[in-house]
């Protein structure tokens, strides 16, 4: 089975890209393998083309330049439509990227930059991360740091026909990661910067777009208004178009104007319209002409709004994120949805905002940035900080909702009173679509609530989006809104918000394979939880330190922590606290291969979870019932308790559950001597672990599978496997599983007859030192035997 991209492709990808499970064919039909091309769902990420585009033929020839003889594949170089705000950039590039998509057909990716905008603008990471999930790579596999996602997107892009559309670049910097390397792509750039660096490195091409000249800006004002009004006499329209510095955004917003006046004279119109020029060349220097144009035709649409409609243009400009529904609008400005909808409509026909999908609304950069000024104009102080209040509690009112369906026992703060209409989720596919949705707008939500001092927003949002992004893996959300988070819940003196903080990033660093950060967070949260008296927390904090260093193989430490939980649960007759440790003490001794003893707890602590309704408990405590029959030598019985625990991850639809208990159940059926059974169970537990971005225990699966070739005889193939897991515990530094995935590696490749066996043995001989307990102990002695 070829890898991905080939070997080239491969050996781009750094450790963090989370090379490619690949080892060789499998009985069955079998394969591990990393994110596949998307084959039925072909990325095609274009805007719609802009209603009524005429002219700009010269600079279209150009472009079509760019694919010489109607092929795709013979330049690598990007091309770059430069020039000055609303002359028309996205317009002339998605035009023409819809007139060419047939000419990719492995799809085309777009994003905005966004780089003029306000706010900040989006950095190649995050674009980056857009394009990777967009190419069908799971959210919790995409690479952590910018030279690893780079590497790992121009690896998917080889040999396919893709364009790239990167819209509102503000740098050269911004853009030169998302570059493919592949010669079948191309690259569409449009900016107002002359981005002179690509040009010069990177062999770019550049396609200067100027004013519209006067023919064609007169041109466009009769193409917008042709059957809304009676024909316009042409002097009177050059002087309109004249006035909009032929600028076409400009004239799309005065050619709506004017159909919404259909029987003034339109010499009436452009008298306003000089009124609002000469009042523009009072206020400004007059050092650029199209921009004081633009502004100027801004002002005279703002001014012939509604009062209710020109307050809700100018809050929206207050609004923390680029993209947003009805729903957040109506917060913001607190009125009823319905409300909201009509005057969002009565924005998007006057063109002051761009509806891009039902119900989602954004501004262009330009109109944006006007909007944000007539807020700080025309709002006290008082009243935008309180509309941004009203949004962010929106936000974190949804997130509660979404919470409750996606991760119903995450501990969550008392929610608020958000004053709009919060949506009912009815399954956990609508939360995610709508979590998915406004993922950006989350985190921008928390960023404006901190820059606002809103601190306990700024805490609250996080403390609830944590419950979601624990279940996806959302790296980089999760800690930089936590971050944002403990520094609010500091600021507001609030010690039990900055506890909770504390949690969710031990609980970030601890499942991003840095547990020595995770285990410091979640000791930080114990003193303080320990200090307010908040038994429930430090039963939660002690409960997390165990489980971190169990994953460690630090059984020592995770006894301990787990009996100090018992303890404590116990003086406060807490069943569920008593179930959970019973569970956490019994794991520790399987990882001693105490399973008599563990047995015994296990089934104390499912009679526990069922009395207590914990079906998610009682699944795991029966998955350890099976890992203990299984060291008991009795596989029949071990198969009847992981069955029990897979029948409940079934029932309750919990990926997470039934990606763990699966790999039990195929070492269960690699016991009771069914291998291809055991190799069809650990494909879909590695499957499910790859979609779940549990790394580790998406290596401890492809361990498991090597040793089920190696009981096939098929040494080869089970070496293949054995590596690929110790490489990937090795880049997790997860050093206890390095060390069985060494083990396990030396011992097929002797079967091969490998002199570097010998190697390997030593190498998990010298991890082991750093292990106590006696299992590592005598595992060590075994290996260095002569």
């Amino acid at each position: 089975m070829p890898a991905r991209g080939g070997d080239e492709s491969r050996n781009e990808l750094s450790g963090a890209a989370h090379e490619v499970v690949q080892a060789g064919l499998v009985s069955g039909g079998i394969h591990f393998h990393g994110p596949r091309r998307p084959e039925d769902g072909v990325p095609r990420q274009l805007p719609a083309d802009a209603p009524g585009f005429v002219n700009r033929r010269a600079e279209l020839d150009q472009l079509d330049l760019l694919l010489p003889d109607g092929e795709a594949g013979r330049t690598t170089a990007p091309c770059v439509v430069v020039g000055t705000a609303g002359v028309g950039k996205t317009s002339l590039a998605v035009h023409w990227a819809h007139r060419m998509a047939p000419r990719f057909p492995d799809g085309q990716l777009y994003v905005n930059l966004h780089g003029y905008d306000p706010g900040p603008l989006v950095t190649p990471d995050q674009a980056l991360e857009r394009f990777l999930r967009a190419l069908n790579v799971p959210g919790p596999q995409i690479p952590a740091d910018l030279e690893s996602r780079a590497a790992l997107f121009r690896s998917l892009l080889a040999g396919r026909r893709m364009l790239v559309v990167l819209d509102n670049a503000a740098t050269v910097g911004q853009v030169r990661p998302l570059l493919p390397g592949s010669g079948e792509c191309l690259t569409l750039i449009t900016s107002r910067s002359r981005l002179s660096g690509l040009v010069a490195r990177d062999g770019a091409r550049r396609v200067t777009l100027g004013v519209l000249p006067e023919q064609e800006a007169v041109r466009l004002l009769r193409s917008l208004a042709a059957g809304h009004r009676g024909p316009d006499d042409d002097a009177e329209l050059d002087e309109l178009a004249r006035l909009c510095a032929r600028l076409p955004l400009a004239l799309r917003i005065a050619a709506e104007r004017a159909i919404s006046r259909p029987t003034a004279p339109l010499h009436d119109l452009i008298e306003e319209l000089r009124d609002e020029s000469a009042l523009w060349d009072a206020l400004t220097a007059g050092d650029d002409d199209d921009a004081d144009a633009v502004r100027s035709v801004f002002a005279w649409s703002y001014r012939a709004l509604s009062k209710d409609a020109s307050r809700l243009f100018r809050l929206l400009g207050l609004h923390p994120g680029r993209e947003f529904g009805s729903a957040a609008a109506a917060a913001l400005a607190d009125v009823p949805v319905s409300r909201a909808r009509r005057l969002l409509d009565d924005l998007a026909g006057a063109h002051l905002l761009e509806q891009p999908r039902p119900d989602r609304y954004e501004f262009h950069d330009l109109l944006r940035a006007y909007a944000t000024d007539q807020a700080r104009t025309e709002e006290s102080a008082e009243t935008a900080r309180a509309a941004l209040d009203r949004a962010v509690r929106w936000y974190a009112g949804c997130a509660d909702r979404a919470v409750r369906v996606l991760a119903p026992g995450h501990r969550r703060p008392p929610a608020e009173e958000a004053g709009v209409a919060i949506p009912e989720f009815t399954s956990p596919e609508d939360a995610s679509q709508w979590f998915e949705r406004e993922r950006v707008n989350l985190v921008a939500a928390v960023r404006a609530a901190e820059a606002a001092g809103l601190h306990e927003a700024a805490w609250r949002l996080p403390a609830l989006l944590r419950g979601i992004y624990a279940g996806r893996n959302q790296f980089d959300d999760w800690f930089a809104t936590s971050t944002i988070g403990l520094g609010a819940a500091r600021a507001s003196g609030d010690r039990h918000a900055e506890a909770d903080m504390l949690e969710s990033l031990g609980k970030a660093h601890t499942q991003s394979a840095r547990r020595a950060e995770g285990i410091r967070f979640q000791l930080a949260a114990l003193d303080l939880r320990r200090e307010l008296g908040d038994r429930a927390g430090e039963l939660a904090s002690t409960n997390a330190v165990g489980m971190a260093h169990l994953r460690g193989h630090e059984l020592e430490q995770a006894l301990r922590m787990f009996e100090r939980t018992r303890r404590l649960a116990t003086g406060a007759e807490d069943e569920y606290w008593i179930a959970v440790s019973t569970n956490g003490i019994a794991n520790v001794h399987l990882g001693l291969e105490g399973f008599e003893e563990a047995a015994g707890l296990l089934r104390d602590a499912v009679r526990r979870y069922t009395r207590l309704g914990s079906p998610g408990g009682r699944g795991d405590a029966l998955r350890g019932l099976s890992h203990a029959h299984r060291g008991l030598g009795r596989p029949d019985d071990a198969l009847g308790f992981v069955e029990e625990a897979l029948a409940i991850a079934h029932e309750h639809g919990n990926r997470a559950w039934q990606a763990y208990w699966s790999l039990e159940l195929g070492r269960v059926e690699a016991d009771l001597g069914l291998p291809s059974e055991a190799l069809v169970t650990l494909q879909r537990a590695a499957a499910l672990q790859r979609r779940l971005g549990d790394h580790a225990r998406e290596a401890e699966v492809i361990d498991a599978t090597g040793t089920v070739y190696s009981a096939l005889d098929r040494a080869e193939e089970a070496v293949g496997f054995h590596r690929l897991a110790a490489n990937s515990f090795r880049e997790l530094d997860d050093r206890w599983q390095w060390a069985v995935a060494l083990d396990h590696l030396a011992t097929a490749l002797d079967r091969c007859g490998s002199d570097e066996a010998g190697d390997r043995r030593a190498e998990a001989a010298d991890l082991l030192a750093e292990f106590s307990d006696p299992v590592a102990q005598r595992i060590r002695a075994r290996l260095l035997e002569p």
